[in-house]
């Protein structure tokens, strides 16, 4: 069984590694510069987190944190970024020909595969001691919905004639693209921690972040990382800029029904926990005017008869004093 989890952890590794340098090779290709395959240096920190985990973890993963991703991620994304800010300058100087579509096909293709090899190579990657099969599998099933959003954001978005003739729009887009990635890497939203009993006399802050620690990061990831981010920008982009379209304002409405179920789902948990903190004072009010019973009172009648009648059976030894007399 060693040897398959090294070399999963081997070989997903080299298959991000791979993608990544394809998306050097098409910056290099799309910029005519060979300067720019200096950004294949960004793979040794992944380098070194493979020999590092392949040496101490045996090819194991992390809990609640897989740097494998991580790094990927910062092999790759640099390589997008540029593509993208390159159609940017294309399409200010209306450049309309048929390597321009190729590269917008590239980009494109690059970012689709880029958002497969997340949800593939977190499968195959070896788990850590934080995370059980179960858990794996809700992840992925989250990073699907999330992968298809994400890539709705960036190529809606980025294709409006007006938001590419702006290059503070196309950075910002960009930015929040960025920052939606950082969700990868993380476990947390599916690890669940069993609260140890004294945690709900440390009080209510404590026995809410203990018990639904896992919805909290869900909650936290939504709001903060994907769907709050994209509701705002796609609000300014409707609002201020007037850029209008049927796909903008369905899936604004889908970012603002999210972010109004997390905010339910939330209040619905706090309240949970005030419950629970309530009962238990009342809980201790119903013990205290029970007190504890002495033993014999707390047998059962059969069980009392049985003990006489074990006690009435013992026969009586001969005193060595009695045997005299007689």
């Amino acid at each position: 069984m060693e040897p398959l989890v090294l070399l999963n952890a081997l070989a997903t590794r080299l298959l991000f590694a791979l993608h990544s340098l394809v998306g050097v090779w098409r910056v290099t290709e799309v910029k005519k510069e060979p300067r720019f395959w200096l950004l294949a240096l960004l793979h040794l920190p992944l380098v070194l987190e493979t020999a590092l985990t392949l040496k101490r973890r045996r090819g194991r993963g992390y809990p609640g944190f897989s740097p494998a991703i991580f790094f990927y991620l910062i092999s790759i994304v640099p390589s997008l970024w540029l593509l993208e800010l390159h159609h940017e300058t294309q399409a200010k100087d209306f450049v309309n020909n048929l390597s321009t579509v190729c590269e917008k096909v590239w980009t494109l293709g690059l970012h689709q595969t880029f958002l497969l090899m997340l949800i593939i190579g977190r499968w195959l990657l070896p788990i850590g001691g934080g995370i059980t099969r179960d858990q794996l599998s809700q992840l992925l099933l989250m990073f699907v919905g999330t992968a298809a959003d994400i890539l709705e954001f960036t190529s809606e978005t980025l294709e409006e004639h007006d938001v590419r003739n702006n290059p503070v729009l196309v950075y910002a887009i960009l930015a929040i693209w960025t920052w939606s990635m950082l969700q990868f890497p993380l476990d947390l939203a599916v690890q669940h921690f069993v609260c140890p009993s004294s945690v709900a006399a440390k009080g209510f802050i404590s026995l809410f972040l203990c018990q639904y620690s896992a919805d909290l990061w869900n909650i936290g990831i939504s709001l903060f990382i994907q769907d709050g981010p994209f509701l705002i920008v796609r609000l300014i982009l409707m609002t201020y800029f007037g850029v209008i379209n049927q796909m903008l304002v369905f899936f604004a409405a889908k970012n603002f029904l999210v972010v109004m179920l997390q905010l339910y789902r939330l209040i619905v948990l706090v309240l949970d926990v005030q419950a629970s903190l309530r009962k238990q004072p009342q809980s201790l009010k119903g013990e205290e005017s029970f007190p504890s019973q002495p033993r014999e009172s707390r047998l059962s009648p059969s069980t009392r008869d049985s003990e006489t009648t074990e006690a009435a059976t013992i026969p009586l030894e001969d005193f060595p004093g009695t045997a005299e007399c007689c």
